[in-house]
């Protein structure tokens, strides 16, 4: 009954985590479309990076919204690991990683590491910033600042470096992330094999979309 009861615990835990997960990506994708914008047209990336940043919605709920989600994903994946090295057996069963699993499957929680100092770091650099540019220094409202401030931010090679690293292992955390997700929800349908490969492309193309922004703002600015 108690080793029943454990196992559904562990479960729920795991399609918690993996929903928190799917709502996460959400938030990266719009993301993406934001920044990606910025490569076309100063403009448009203007104008919806200040919607974003004056929508009382988005700032007060939203917001407030996506950092819980963040703060649950990592604090269950820390859980979930745990539990996992404590059923792990030992002793008389060596257990080998290296042959039981993909490199993205074993350093999940290191990569998810790495995300989350970065998401610290993207928090401090652009939410910090806006919150003390409207609050404390009450400036007054500049339509056209937001473009120059994200080519500011990628001037520095060794920031725009750990930017690129980051969203490399970003691209391994949600390649092994998607299809745990998928087994941990239990979809298992004629729809499955193509939501894998959506899982896997949006793994590469959003990450490294990313990636392609940074160094395209960092050897543009002038």
């Amino acid at each position: 009954m108690a080793q029943s009861a454990l196992l559904k615990s562990s479960i729920a835990k795991k399609v918690a985590m993996a929903l928190s997960g799917l709502f996460l990506i959400t938030f990266l994708a719009l993301h993406f479309f934001i920044n990606m914008t910025s490569v076309f047209s100063s403009e448009t990336f203007n104008t919806m990076s200040h919607f974003m940043g004056y929508n009382p919605l988005i700032q007060f709920v939203m917001q407030p919204i996506l950092v819980a989600g963040v703060v649950f994903h990592f604090v269950m994946g820390f859980v979930l690991e745990l539990k996992n090295r404590s059923a792990r057996p030992i002793g008389y069963v060596k257990y080998d990683g290296a042959a039981n699993a993909s490199w993205a499957s074993r350093n999940m929680i290191v990569s998810g590491l790495v995300v989350l100092a970065f998401l610290g770091l993207h928090f401090y650099d652009f939410w910090v910033h806006e919150m003390v540019y409207k609050y404390v220094e009450v400036n007054a409202i500049d339509e056209t600042r937001y473009f120059p401030e994200l080519v500011h931010k990628f001037e520095s090679p060794i920031r725009t470096g750990l930017y690129c690293v980051a969203f490399v292992l970003l691209s391994l955390h949600l390649w092994h992330g998607f299809n745990s997700s998928f087994q941990s929800v239990g979809f298992d349908n004629k729809y499955a094999k193509a939501l894998h490969k959506f899982g896997y492309t949006f793994a590469i193309v959003i990450p490294f979309g990313f990636i392609f922004i940074a160094l395209f703002h960092h050897f543009n600015h002038t």
